[in-house]
């Protein structure tokens, strides 16, 4: 597995996570369409990545399948890396999802991202309509080694998934007397805590951590997966990604409502009443309490927002202290527009290639 040199002049490579942002207002239709203008807009500003994560039930999210989307942007898209960030497997059969992947890769050969995740992507109780069982969580590490063995086609002897093959893939590939140039979907371990960073290393695979959910420690997960890392037949060293929570525009009170936004949502979510993306006036008419203020503040605060330099600057310290090889913008606030505006400026900021 190789990686590119960072785009432009940024100190790492820079990509792109959306969720098919949908806002009070804004129809499921729209709210994919923007999604598609905004990989377009990554695609052709020279941007690394486009990851989409899956969510279920949240009035503010429209991918919940995010193999669904790879499959409508292959064709929207000519160079940038596409991919989900993450498939949360809990939810799925491996061999599905070996399958789905693997029908991506050959349609679109080493531009396929699989960023792996164990957390379900919405509500216990969506969750329990989603077929998990109450060990879903503790099994992660079995699934993993399972789809591993479904992409790669290297079930050991006596293993009772031998003989059941993922197509497309290896062995169909074999059956067919043809040769392929594809290692398969580039696999990413995503989390935020020390057991992902622990997976990650003991795999040898890239590691992606989610900085946009609060105050996890991103310093110790790091330590803890470049120490442990296990060379593999698909990485040699360490390979790090950090996902951060970004609102950018040319007017940085603009771009600090688009992030209050955000924050809405949060504290929606943790009210239980539905991850929902109020328009500006309505956050900022929102009678909080003082501790709902706190909440609010700490995750506008914990926001990269302002203008392109201000969101530069806190990128490159956050570089400087974690020494991390990429760093994914997530996006979704109330206004796709400005989300798209954003990242052409950031894009701009740092002089990256443009098709």
């Amino acid at each position: 597995m190789q990686f590119d040199a960072p785009s432009g002049t940024a100190p790492f490579s820079l990509s792109v996570l959306a969720s098919g942002s949908t806002g009070v207002g804004v129809s499921a239709a729209d709210g994919l369409a923007s999604t598609i203008s905004l990989a377009r807009t990554a695609d052709r500003h020279g941007f690394r990545r486009f990851w989409m994560s899956e969510h279920h039930a949240m009035p503010a999210t429209s991918v919940a399948s995010p193999q669904l989307m790879v499959a409508r942007l292959i064709a929207e898209t000519s160079r940038i890396h596409l991919g989900a960030g993450g498939v949360m497997l809990p939810n799925h059969a491996p061999l599905i999802i070996a399958e789905q992947f693997g029908m991506l890769e050959a349609m679109a050969p080493q531009r396929i991202d699989l960023g792996l995740g164990r957390a379900p992507g919405t509500d216990g109780e969506t969750a329990a309509a989603l077929r998990r069982g109450a060990d879903a969580n503790d099994g992660f590490h079995r699934q993993v080694l399972e789809l591993l063995g479904f992409l790669n086609d290297d079930f050991p002897a006596g293993h009772r998934y031998h003989d059941v093959h993922a197509v497309p893939g290896p062995w169909q590939s074999g059956q067919n007397r043809v040769t392929t140039q594809s290692a398969g979907p580039e696999i990413w371990i995503l989390g935020s805590s020390p057991y992902s960073a622990q997976l990650a290393a003991h795999l040898g695979r890239p590691y992606a951590f989610a900085l946009q959910f609060g105050d996890a420690d991103v310093d110790t997960a790091l330590r803890i997966y470049r120490e442990n890392f296990q060379p593999s037949d698909v990485l040699a060293e360490p390979h790090t990604l950090v996902s951060v929570p970004a609102a950018i525009a040319d007017d940085p009170a603009e771009a600090r409502r688009q992030a209050s936004t955000m924050s809405m949502a949060m504290l929606r979510m943790f009210k239980r009443e539905g991850y929902q993306l109020l328009p500006p006036d309505e956050v900022a008419a929102y009678p909080a309490t003082m501790q709902e203020r706190q909440i609010l503040d700490s995750y506008t605060d914990r926001n990269f927002h302002g203008t392109a330099a201000t969101v530069a600057d806190r990128l490159e310290l956050l570089h400087a202290r974690t020494g991390v090889d990429e760093v994914m913008l997530v996006v979704g606030g109330h206004s796709s527009a400005l989300d798209e505006r954003g990242i052409e400026l950031i894009a701009d900021h740092y002089d990256m290639a443009q098709a």
